[in-house]
């Protein structure tokens, strides 16, 4: 399992592991793309095709941006 939490709004999420599962992935299937989110791992921000292996806390910090 990969356990996310969506920081800034309080969401967590478990999703179940599969072999070659990258960050983009994850983003993706909790509704964000690399262009609304990055995400860090272990205090690391990590790239889009990164892979994660199970157990992996990933967080995802949407990203903000204005005028």
């Amino acid at each position: 399992m990969i356990h996310v939490r969506i920081l800034g709004r309080g969401i967590e999420k478990e999703l179940e592991w599969r072999k070659g599962l990258t960050v983009a992935d994850v983003l993706r299937e909790v509704g964000f793309n690399t262009e609304s989110a990055i995400a860090r791992i272990n205090g690391r921000v990590v790239l889009e095709d990164e892979r994660i292996e199970d157990g992996t806390p990933v967080e995802v910090i949407p990203v903000v941006s204005g005028g």
